[in-house]
């Protein structure tokens, strides 16, 4: 224990190393897991090298002498320990002056006094009020300087955590250089290392905080339940480890030699200026990017139709969105799609005192905690049985889910309302498109690759027969602007990328060039259409009595490593994903279609966020003179084996089997065959 009498105090002081501290508390961080509980206690610890009692997150104290704040990179400090009562406490620097000084400011020896007048440092010209110490000249000069500027070359070296050398401040005037600490290039005051070259670090991020709750820094636009604590790396390994995460406020990459503030547990990441929002020319992300809860950039009265989403689950689309109307229901219906009459079902219609539904025939409608599926031969979205559909009117109720012709044909309500015709379509503007319901030209099976999502899809088209163009009804009647919760308050433009290629905000996989994306004018964010439209805000899992939710950030406080409960593969919890917090459950986006199968049999097929078969209807059947039997449309499963044509595995495909044999080929095959 160092012990020091000094001037002008009655009790011994007791000198505090906060290094050491330091450097236990981070180790254990480490150990202990960051622990919240652990965070907000005061531990009172006692280190080698000096008696210490100092609080978990030593927040600086003010020096006696000169008046400024003692930090934990002084590394040491002197405390008086006599009684609780007594605060004093002195910089190593000041403790250690001596009574007397030489100095070049002035050709006389000064020596330490405490003044009884007010007066105003020769030196800075600081006013300072009787009582306080300064070195004053005896020769009747009436020169005196105040401590501070006494032992400004002491203070000019900082013992700092994340370089093992001091580092001293040898320019007291601003400069232009670079800092290795935020990585920007910048004027200001810095500190260097004499040892090693070209290390410099600003002296505002020098001097930044321990912990901090970013809330705090940036007026509330972000916010962070725990405190972000300071990092003074972010090495690729573990960013790999961490899926590579994004700055939670710019949305930008990291650098490893960067500092950052991060919550490793809720796995929060911040750039230093982004979690401080420092707006200096130089740092000017935060107020660029315009990212999280800002302004809106539109206003509502110039947008009276604009489309919110998400849509709130799976039971809406856009058809559903632009063209349904309540109570407005033809009960028997011819429509062009099909060859047969159509009947209405629909719950609230009655017939006679009685629902003209068959409670059998409900029950087999789209239910994913069923394990049931049914879907719109027009826009592939599902039926349910609370809304108005159509089917055959031939086909047997009990029989709605056989695979056939009228048996497996269902549609919307709001489907027999599509317009006949798109003028100027976003993606085709120069030629009119035609609504075609099946035997689509060049198409077999009537399957087509949409020009403007590029999924595969058997339902309803809008064509330009003599540039052979197709896309969905999704696609068709896509709107020019959305909002999207993903980043909200701005207004997202239906753009074709010209330029290089960017990433989704949602998906994070790219945009390519010539591609169609909703664009936030404000942010250059960039957003997939299938994202937007098909992501539904909730879905509904058998294993799950609770609706899971759609995520595009990891889940605070989440206690595990992130896996998909379908696929159980390994998942990204930075891309959107599916998450239930009451079970803590989590599925990939493109795996939420596969609820409606036998878990094993996932896809391999991802379109961005999308089931690569998220738009095909399966279930017809096809007769070919090449097998005596019927061949149904499936998608391939493990047990399917391999193509019996062309020998390669079926798993995961669009395939042809048979329902009575063994028999089974691609569908690429049996356009072919």
């Amino acid at each position: 224990m160092e012990v020091l009498k000094v001037y002008e105090h009655e009790h011994p002081l007791t000198l505090v190393n906060l290094q050491v501290h330091y450097e236990e508390e981070v180790k254990e961080e480490e150990e202990d897991g960051d622990d919240d509980d652990d965070d907000d206690d005061d531990d009172e610890k006692e280190e080698e090298g000096g008696d210490t009692i100092i609080k978990d997150g030593f927040q600086g104290v003010t020096c006696g002498w000169c008046g400024e704040e003692i930090n934990m990179y002084h590394k040491f400090y002197y405390k008086c320990m006599a009684d609780s009562s007594c605060d004093f406490t002195l910089h190593k620097f000041c403790a250690e002056l001596s009574t007397t000084l030489e100095t070049t400011y002035h050709p006389h020896p000064l020596n330490m006094v405490k003044s009884y007048f007010n007066w105003s440092c020769r030196i800075c010209t600081r006013q300072h009020k009787h009582g306080e110490l300064f070195y004053y000249c005896d020769d009747e000069c009436l020169f005196w300087i105040d401590v501070n500027c006494a032992v400004e070359v002491g203070k000019r070296i900082i013992h700092h955590p994340c370089h093992p050398h001091s580092l001293m401040c040898a320019i007291s005037q601003p400069i232009l250089c670079y800092c290795q600490a935020c990585g920007k290039e910048h004027k200001g005051i810095f500190f260097l290392c004499a040892t090693c070259t070209n290390f410099t670090i600003h002296s505002d991020c020098a001097f930044l905080p321990e912990k901090l709750l970013i809330q705090e820094k940036t007026d509330g636009a972000f916010h962070h339940t725990h405190p972000l604590t300071i990092s003074y790396s972010f090495l690729f390994i573990d960013q790999r480890a961490k899926h590579y995460p994004r700055c939670r406020v710019c949305g930008r990459d990291f650098s490893q030699n960067h500092w950052i503030y991060k919550c490793d547990k809720c796995l929060y990441y911040a750039h230093l200026d982004c979690a401080t929002s420092r707006t200096e020319p130089f740092m000017s992300i935060f107020l660029s990017r315009g990212l999280g809860r800002t302004n809106k950039n539109y206003e509502d009265v110039d947008y009276p139709h604009l489309l919110h989403l998400p849509f709130p689950d799976e039971t809406y689309s856009l058809p559903k969105h632009l063209f349904f109307q309540q109570n407005d229901h033809k009960v028997n219906l011819k429509h062009t799609s099909h060859q047969h009459p159509l009947v209405l079902v629909d719950q609230t219609l009655t017939s006679n005192g009685q629902t003209n539904n068959s409670s059998r025939l409900l029950l087999k409608c789209h239910d994913p905690m069923k394990k049931t599926q049914l879907l719109c031969n027009g826009c592939l979205r599902p039926i349910m049985s609370s809304m108005p559909f159509y089917i055959c009117a031939n086909a047997n109720d009990d029989e709605i889910q056989i695979q056939g012709v009228c048996n497996n044909f269902a549609l919307h309500e709001w489907c027999t309302r599509l317009p006949p015709i798109i003028e100027s379509h976003p993606a085709h503007p120069q030629h009119t498109l035609h609504l075609i319901y099946s035997n689509i030209p060049g198409c077999f099976f009537s399957v087509f690759h949409c020009k403007v999502c590029h999924l595969p899809c058997n339902g309803f088209a809008y064509c330009c027969v003599e540039c052979e163009y197709y896309v969905d009804v999704t696609c068709g009647i896509i709107p020019k602007q959305i909002t999207h919760e993903a980043h909200p308050n701005h207004l997202l433009s239906l753009v074709q990328v010209k330029g290089n290629m960017f990433t989704c905000h949602i998906c994070l996989r790219y945009t390519c060039k010539h591609e169609f994306s909703f664009r936030c004018d404000t942010c250059d964010i960039y957003i997939h259409p299938n994202c937007a439209l098909l992501l539904a805000e909730t879905v509904r899992h058998k294993y799950d009595k609770h609706p899971m939710q759609l995520s595009y950030l990891p889940i605070e406080n989440h206690k595990s490593e992130y896996f998909c409960e379908i696929c159980e593969q390994e998942l990204n919890p930075h891309e959107s994903f599916y998450h239930c917090k009451d079970c803590v459950q989590s599925i990939h986006t493109a795996c939420a279609p596969l609820i409606l199968h036998c878990e094993t049999h996932t896809s391999g097929y991802y379109w961005n966020s999308i089931h690569y078969f998220i738009k095909v209807k399966f279930g017809g059947i096809h007769n070919t003179h090449g097998h005596p039997h019927p061949l149904s449309f499936a998608q391939g499963i493990l047990p399917d084996g391999t193509c019996k044509m062309c020998y390669s595995t079926l798993q995961y495909n669009m395939i042809f089997k048979c329902l009575e044999c063994k028999f089974a080929i691609h569908y690429k095959c049996c356009e072919k065959y």
